[in-house]
């Protein structure tokens, strides 16, 4: 793994801490989702969720 003073990369160039940080503002992750499913049994999550219920309603008309 190659590095300088302050970011590090991978050998194939990819900088490890903007993954990171990308990753950070990515959402919920797979696990932190089948949590919240398993507390709530899916109850409440649409504040979870960016679907617009209205343009899927009118797609399954």
């Amino acid at each position: 793994m190659k590095s300088n003073s302050q970011n590090k990369f991978t050998e194939a160039g990819t900088d490890i801490m903007e993954v990171k940080r990308q990753n950070e503002e990515s959402g919920l992750t797979y696990n932190e989702v089948k949590e919240i499913l398993a507390k709530t049994g899916g109850t409440g999550t649409a504040i979870y969720s960016d679907t617009n219920m209205e343009e899927v309603k009118k797609k399954n008309l």
